[in-house]
């Protein structure tokens, strides 16, 4: 069975203090009330271990203090200024104990909620990673949060450039320099406008892309509830060749929104 020391270093701090006071007040010098000390040390009981380790120090402290007030007066006994103190004294200690024990319970919760969202953040990046769908999130000021490997492979962008977070701006102007859109030079200036405007308004018009490798990839841009942006570049290569059924358009189109709905679902719940 493990030796829980944090549960123990509370109340046994308290009996140290209140023995070292008594011992000192006795056979030294007076010391003053050692009160004040105790209600830190209930304090910090409380935050190592929790209430219950804070209660039992402050009794501890109550039950010192009316050993250490018994022979402060000429006569034996408690005075009313004595009883009023240790009352003082046992309802701030317990204050503390209750209320350092409870913002103590209350960050451990906030801690292991923020640890469970950024597993299921980790969860849904490495399975991200295994689609072959395009993803980039981006923040409230345009900024990548996250780049998913299916756009690193389509973009050539290396594992520095997509960690370092960079602006949407950044990423057409290295598609441009990397020769990946099937463009002639003078329209790409026009053609990133376009893909910049586009982003910023929130418009879900859904765009081919072509690219200089020959495949083509379904463009569609999602709103976030923070403000932020999911694009998502769906490989439909195969859908868009001039040999397909035009009978079967409308079924291509729909398997493309249904990916991209399921998608957007998706980065919504991890919100």
């Amino acid at each position: 069975m493990r030796f829980d020391w944090r549960a123990i270093s509370g109340p046994v701090l308290t009996a140290i203090t209140a023995l070292a006071a008594f011992l000192i007040d006795r056979l030294v010098v007076p010391v003053p009330n050692p009160a004040p000390l105790f209600v830190c040390i209930v304090a910090l009981a409380s935050s190592i271990s929790g209430i219950t380790s804070g209660l039992i120090s402050a009794a501890i402290a109550v039950v010192a203090s009316a050993l250490f007030f018994l022979d402060h007066r000429a006569l034996p006994g408690y005075g009313t200024a004595d009883v009023a103190r240790m009352l003082m004294l046992a309802a701030t200690a317990a204050g503390t104990a209750l209320i350092t024990g409870m913002l103590r319970q209350k960050w451990i919760d906030a801690f292991a909620a923020d640890q469970q969202h950024h597993a299921t953040s980790e969860r849904l990046a490495a399975a991200l990673d295994q689609v072959d769908i395009g993803i980039v999130l981006l923040d409230a000021d345009t900024r990548a949060e996250f780049i998913n490997r299916a756009f690193r492979e389509y973009f050539a962008l290396s594992d520095a450039q997509a960690d370092s977070k960079p602006p949407f701006v950044a990423l057409m102007y290295h598609g441009r320099d990397t020769g990946a859109y099937e463009l002639p030079e003078e329209e790409l200036s026009a053609f990133i406008a376009e893909r910049i405007a586009m982003m910023r308004s929130g418009d879900s018009t859904p765009i081919n892309l072509n690219l200089a490798d020959g495949q083509v990839l379904r463009f569609s841009c999602t709103a976030l509830p923070d403000g932020g942006r999911m694009l998502s570049y769906t490989p439909v290569t195969d859908l868009v060749r001039h040999t397909d059924d035009p009978a079967k358009a409308d079924e291509y189109r729909a398997q493309r929104a249904g990916r991209e709905r399921h998608l957007a679902r998706l980065m919504r719940a991890a919100e």
